[in-house]
């Protein structure tokens, strides 16, 4: 067995952890994205969460959960500023 497959002394971990932190990334961007145009100041917050959540559990999609990270918040931002602008509901 290689070193890869072991973390933690555990084996085959650090695969699941990997590809649970790459679903909660990509759920992360798909509500960010969503953030923009429903109800940002409910689904903002639970995307940055959600994309803190991908990155701390690392590996090697760091850049993916960055990414989802920037996505969450822009959307969040954004969805903010299109939801003051154009007078819809923020909750």
């Amino acid at each position: 067995m290689s070193a890869s497959e072991h973390v933690d002394g555990q084996p085959g971990r650090g695969r699941a952890s990997q590809a649970v932190a790459g679903y909660l990334a990509a759920a992360a961007i798909f509500a960010g994205l969503t953030a923009l145009v429903y109800y940002p100041a409910r689904i903002g917050p639970a995307a940055i969460v959600t994309a803190l959540l991908a990155a701390g559990m690392g590996g090697s999609i760091r850049r993916f959960a960055g990414l989802a990270m920037a996505v969450a918040a822009g959307g969040f931002f954004f969805g903010m500023i299109i939801a003051v602008f154009l007078d819809r509901p923020i909750f």
